[in-house]
């Protein structure tokens, strides 16, 4: 069975949010909390793009709705994933944080991850391309 063009061309965006302050680099992670086959994984967060959105419209809007941080977007790191149930097309962006106070809403904890950690959680298969990708810049 093929899935429909409509929802093959469906874009989800996830921010690689850094920060660069001592001690050193690290990347935010969020642990999934649902549905029941993601619970428990961790991953970039972020979300659906909304028809009449940028990708990094996408990723401000869920960010502050998510976790009640605004992002300064930049490039994109890794190239384009499958989602797990193969619907989705998943782009991640580098981000730093321009304000808020982190509070989670969507999501069951969060870390701030160095490269030597990267491999410390259980990763959303889709996510572990760009996580490889990300270990190479933190160091």
């Amino acid at each position: 069975m093929t899935t429909p063009p409509d929802i093959e061309r469906r874009v989800v965006v996830g921010a690689a949010i850094l920060d660069r302050e001592p001690p050193g680099a690290r990347v935010l992670v969020v642990q999934r909390g649902a549905p029941p086959q993601l619970a428990g994984l961790w991953e970039f967060p972020g979300g659906k793009v909304e028809p009449g959105e940028t990708e990094a419209e996408a990723l401000v809007r869920e960010c502050r709705e998510e976790l009640g941080l605004t992002l300064v977007v930049g490039e994109r790191i890794g190239g384009d994933a499958r989602t797990v149930d193969g619907t989705m097309t998943l782009r991640v962006y580098l981000a730093s944080v321009e304000s808020g106070e982190l509070a989670l809403s969507e999501h069951v904890a969060s870390a701030w991850l160095d490269a030597s950690r990267l491999g410390s959680v259980p990763w959303i298969p889709t996510d572990l391309p760009v996580v490889d990708a990300l270990r190479r810049l933190l160091r």
